[in-house]
C-alpha cells in the first residue's frame, strides 16, 4: 500500500493549508442512493465563509463554540471555521433525551458565555427545555447562547472569507466532554500538538495511506468519529466516507452494503454496531456482499466481546471479511482517542482468564477455555508511539507484567488535563504526571488485555466483578438479549460492599416479570457464584449517542429511589407466587441454588451434593462465608450451626425444604 508523506504538520491550521490544495475528498452519505462528495479545497472555502460570520459576530482566538449539530456536513465546516480563526471547537451531541438537554446547558455554564452554532429547531427545543426544566442557571445559560447564536439556516451566502489565525502546537485545539456525563460535565481539552502526535502514532502502526478507504457511521462528537474517521483521514488522504449515526440504527445492514460499494478497506464500531448489524441480519445468509477490500474493521469505545468478534467474522467470512480483518484497539478521549494497537494482519488474539484472579493486585492466571472460571479478554496490542502505558498498583507504583492494576498513561498525545477543573485534574494525575485513565487492565505476554472500568467494578463478598462480565452470562437467559441487561454495583452512604443490581428493560406486566429476574438471578449465581440484590425492571436503559451505556445513571436513580415502587410492588406478588426455590419449593431445586453457592466459595471445585464439605477442605471460615450466602438466598432459613450438624448440600436442602413447608403450613 502507498503511504501518505510523513506528517510534518504541527497544527491543524497547517496540517488544512498544506491538504487543500490535494485532490482530496469527503463524501456524505444521507441514504442508499443519496450522496455528496466535497473537495478538500471547497472545504476549505466553505470553512472560510463561516469563519467570516463568526467573527462578525464577535468571536476571536480563544473564544469557545459550541457545535450543536443534527448533520455531519455542516458540523465539519463549522469545526473547520473554527479551527481556521483560532476559535475552540466544543461538539456536543443534540440527543433524544432530557439527559443530553441538561449536558448542553451545563456545558455551557462550565464555558461562560460560549458562541453557539446550530439549528433553528434545536435551538428552540432547546430553549423550550430550558424553559421547562431548567434550572435558573440554566435559563440563563440558555439567554445568553441564543444572543451569540449563529444558525446554519441563516447561512444563505458566503462570499466573504474570514481571517486565519496561525496558531502554535501548544494551543488549545478543541474540548471534548465526556460521552457519559451531564450533571457535572468534564471537558477534556486537547492542544494541536496532542491531536497531531496521535495522528502520526496512529499512522505509523496501521498504515494509512492515499489509496485507503474510509467509512465510518461514528458520531463526529465522539472521538473515534472525528479524530480517528476524519482528522487521521484527512492527514493521510484518504477517500472518508460518513454514514449518519441514526442511518446506521434505523438500517444497519446499509453499513457493509455501503463498505461494498466503495470497496472500503478501513471500518469501525464499537462492541454494540456489530450486535446491531447482527440482530438484524437474523438467521439470514448475507447476500450481494464483497469484503475483500476490508483490511481493517477497528473496534473500540466500550467493552469487547471476543465471542461477538468471532460471530461476526464467522457470519461475514463468506462475504470475503478476512479473520485479521477485526482490530481491537484501546482508546480514551484524554489520550487524543488512540492509546494501543496491535499488529496490523494479524488474526483476532484472545486470552482465557481465571475471572477470580482479576482484581486489582491480583496475578493474572490463564484458564482452559470453555471452564466455569474463564473469561476471554481481546488483545489490544502495545501503546503506539508517542504514547507511554503501565499499569500501576493502588500507590501508583508500576506493576510487574502480568499483575492485574490500573491502566496509566503519558506522552505527547495525553491531555495537558480538563477545563477549568482543579479537583479532577488532581484526581487525573499522579506526582509524576501519568494520566489515570480509570481503566483497569493487565500486560501479559507483552500485550495489554483490559478488564474493565475502575468506578463499575462491582465489591461484594471481598470480591470484584466486572460488570460486562456478568452481562455476557445474562445474555444466555431467554429474552435478555445484549442491551436489555445492565449489571451496576450501588453502594449506599456508609456501606463497605456494594449492592449487586440488574437492571432489566421491561414494559409489561410486573408479575410477567418474575420468571426472568428469577431466571437471571440463578444464572449469574450459578455462573459467578454472585447474589444479585434486586432485579429492577426500567423501562429505558440511558444510552450516549453513540450507544454506549449510561450505567452511573441507573445507580443514581436507584439511589434516588426512582425504583422504590416498582420493586416494593414485586416483593408483594413475590410473596403471592413462591418462587421455585423459595418457600414452598422442592429440595431439588434448592440443591441446585445451594450447590452454585458452595462452587463459588470453595474456587475450582465441582461438587456432589452427598460430599461432606469437610471433607472437602473447606474450611469453619469458609462454612461461615457459605451461611452468609445462604442467609442472603433464604434468610432466616438455617443457622450457622446447621450447617456443621448438616454438612452436605443434600442435607441443608433437606432442612431448607423442611422448614420452608412448615412456615407455608404455620
Amino acid at each position: 500500500m502507498r503511504q501518505s508523506p510523513p506528517i510534518t504538520a504541527t497544527t491543524l491550521t497547517a496540517l488544512m493549508d498544506s491538504h487543500r490544495a490535494y485532490p482530496g475528498r469527503l463524501t456524505y452519505h444521507e441514504g442508499e442512493q443519496q450522496a455528496h462528495t466535497v473537495a478538500y479545497s471547497e472545504l476549505y472555502e466553505r470553512a472560510l465563509g463561516i469563519l467570516f460570520r463568526l467573527q462578525r459576530l464577535g468571536a476571536g482566538p480563544g473564544d469557545r463554540l459550541l457545535l450543536f449539530l443534527g448533520s455531519n456536513e455542516p458540523f465539519i465546516d463549522a469545526f473547520w471555521a473554527a479551527i481556521l480563526g483560532g476559535i475552540v471547537p466544543v461538539p456536543v451531541a443534540p440527543g433524544i433525551s432530557d439527559e443530553h438537554r441538561h449536558k448542553l446547558l451545563r456545558i455551557a455554564l462550565t464555558l461562560r458565555r460560549p458562541y453557539l452554532y446550530s439549528e433553528q429547531r434545536l435551538l428552540e427545543r432547546i430553549g423550550d427545555f430550558a424553559t421547562e426544566h431548567g434550572s435558573p442557571e440554566e435559563r440563563t445559560a440558555f439567554a445568553a447562547l441564543r444572543e451569540r447564536a449563529f444558525l446554519v439556516d441563516d447561512l444563505t451566502e458566503l462570499g466573504r472569507s474570514g481571517r486565519v489565525h496561525r496558531a502554535a502546537p501548544e494551543d488549545l485545539a478543541f474540548i471534548q466532554f465526556s460521552s457519559g456525563s451531564t450533571r457535572e460535565p468534564k471537558g477534556v481539552m486537547l492542544t494541536h500538538a496532542n491531536i497531531l502526535a496521535n495522528v502520526r502514532g496512529s499512522t505509523e502502526v496501521a498504515h494509512f495511506g492515499p489509496e485507503d478507504v474510509s467509512l465510518s457511521w461514528m458520531p463526529l462528537t465522539h472521538d473515534m468519529g472525528l479524530i480517528g474517521f476524519h482528522l487521521v483521514m484527512l492527514a493521510n488522504r484518504v477517500h472518508a466516507h460518513l454514514m449518519p449515526t441514526e442511518l446506521f440504527v434505523r438500517r444497519p445492514l446499509l453499513w457493509l452494503q455501503l463498505a461494498t460499494r466503495l470497496h472500503a478497506s478501513i471500518l469501525c464500531s464499537p462492541n454494540f454496531g456489530y450486535r446491531h448489524y447482527l440482530k438484524m441480519l437474523g438467521e439470514r445468509i448475507p447476500e450481494g456482499l464483497d469484503l475483500s477490500s476490508v483490511r481493517l474493521i477497528f473496534n473500540g469505545a466500550e467493552p469487547i466481546s471476543v465471542e461477538l468478534c468471532e460471530e461476526f467474522l464467522t457470519r461475514l467470512a463468506g462475504s470475503g471479511l478476512a479473520p485479521s480483518a477485526m482490530y481491537p484497539v484501546y482508546g480514551l478521549a484524554e489520550g487524543s482517542l488512540a492509546v494501543s494497537f496491535p499488529p496490523p494482519g494479524q488474526p483476532l488474539h484472545a486470552t482465557a482468564f481465571d475471572r477470580r484472579h482479576l482484581g486489582v493486585g491480583q496475578r493474572a492466571q490463564p484458564a482452559a477455555p470453555g471452564a466455569r472460571e474463564a473469561l476471554r479478554l481481546a488483545s489490544v496490542g502495545r501503546a503506539i508511539p508517542y504514547c507511554e502505558l503501565r499499569i500501576a498498583d493502588e500507590a501508583d507504583r508500576p506493576c510487574v507484567e502480568g499483575a492485574v492494576g490500573h491502566i496509566q498513561i503519558r506522552g505527547q498525545n495525553v491531555t495537558p488535563g480538563y477545563y477549568e477543573d482543579a479537583a479532577a485534574n488532581a484526581a487525573a494525575f499522579t506526582a509524576d504526571r501519568w494520566l489515570r485513565t480509570g481503566d483497569v487492565g493487565v500486560i501479559y505476554a507483552g500485550q495489554l488485555y483490559v478488564t474493565g472500568r475502575d468506578k463499575e467494578i462491582v465489591f461484594v463478598n471481598g470480591q470484584n466483578y466486572y460488570p460486562h462480565d456478568l452481562e455476557r452470562m445474562a445474555e444466555d437467559v431467554a429474552g435478555l438479549e445484549a442491551g436489555k441487561v445492565v449489571i451496576a454495583g450501588v453502594r449506599a452512604p456508609g456501606a463497605q460492599t456494594d449492592l449487586a443490581l440488574a437492571f432489566v428493560l421491561h414494559r409489561g406486566e410486573l408479575a410477567a416479570f418474575l420468571p426472568l429476574a428469577r431466571e437471571l438471578s440463578h444464572r449469574i449465581a450459578e455462573h459467578a457464584g454472585v447474589e444479585l440484590d434486586a432485579v429492577v425492571p426500567v423501562r429505558r436503559i440511558p444510552k450516549t449517542t453513540s450507544g454506549k451505556i449510561q450505567r452511573h445513571l441507573l445507580e443514581q436513580d436507584y439511589l434516588a429511589g426512582a425504583f422504590d415502587a416498582e420493586l416494593a410492588e414485586l416483593s408483594r406478588l413475590r410473596a403471592l407466587a413462591p418462587t421455585e426455590t423459595g418457600p414452598g419449593a422442592g429440595a431439588g431445586a434448592i440443591e441446585q441454588r445451594l450447590r452454585a453457592i458452595c462452587e463459588a466459595e470453595l474456587e475450582g471445585r465441582t461438587l456432589e451434593v452427598d460430599e461432606n464439605l469437610f471433607d472437602l477442605g473447606a474450611s469453619s471460615l469458609k462454612l461461615i462465608a457459605i451461611h452468609e450466602r445462604i442467609e442472603h438466598a433464604w434468610p432466616g432459613a438455617i443457622d450457622v450451626t446447621e450447617i456443621f450438624e448438616h454438612p452436605s448440600i443434600r442435607q441443608l436442602a433437606a432442612v431448607i425444604a423442611r422448614k420452608a413447608a412448615a412456615e407455608q403450613h404455620a
